[in-house]
């Protein structure tokens, strides 16, 4: 039997009858490395021959306790995590670190690249260079109905593919700015709306 942290051993229950107990629920949920967890994970990991019922059972008994706390998710899938006192969403230590997790590109150095040292780096670079590539092919397409002269010229191709490239990602830059700014000045608006209106 583990020791459970001060908070969470005053405030379970200490029945030993049953054939799950929530000491057995917090104890697989804190020894598991993974911050939220479904109810069938939970059974599967601490006794997978109870019912789904019993270990929604426990998790309801626990979250009464402010032992644990869920979040509840589109098709009815709601996921538990350990309410931890030291966090203001409350999520747990883990799930902060999951968050501040940075992605392959913002790890991928110079150097790397040069060496080619950071495999998830270089494949994340590679498939946006490809995507990039459809869209620019895209606007070879519609350009020249368009617009009489290309966006860039150069007497050397690659600076006018480059060039052409950078005006396209910062025009996707800008478009993506814009829309977020649109999204965020509604939300307010959207939040003193009735429900009624607000679900249309």
């Amino acid at each position: 039997m583990s020791t459970l942290p001060p908070r969470i051993e005053k405030r379970i229950e200490h029945n030993i009858d049953k054939k799950l107990t929530q000491r057995h629920v917090v104890e697989t949920m804190l020894e598991a490395e993974r911050p939220y967890f479904s109810a069938e994970q939970i059974r599967a990991r601490a006794r997978p021959e109870v019912s789904k019922e019993t270990v929604r059972l426990r998790l309801n008994e626990l979250r009464e306790r402010d032992v644990i706390a869920d979040d509840t998710y589109p098709e009815s899938i709601t996921l538990y995590y350990i309410n931890h006192p030291e966090s203001s969403w409350p999520l747990s230590p883990e799930g902060k670190d999951a968050l501040a997790f940075k992605s392959p590109l913002e790890t991928l150095s110079v150097s790397d690249f040069l060496r080619l040292r950071n495999p998830a780096g270089i494949r994340t670079l590679v498939l946006a260079g490809f995507q990039l590539t459809l869209v620019l092919f895209a606007i070879g397409i519609v350009a020249p109905v368009i617009l009489s002269d290309p966006l860039v010229q150069s007497t050397n191709g690659y600076w006018e593919a480059g060039g052409t490239l950078f005006v396209v990602c910062f025009a996707l830059l800008l478009a993506e700015r814009l829309v977020r700014m649109i999204r965020t000045n509604r939300e307010p608006t959207r939040s003193l709306l009735p429900d009624s209106i607000r679900s249309k």
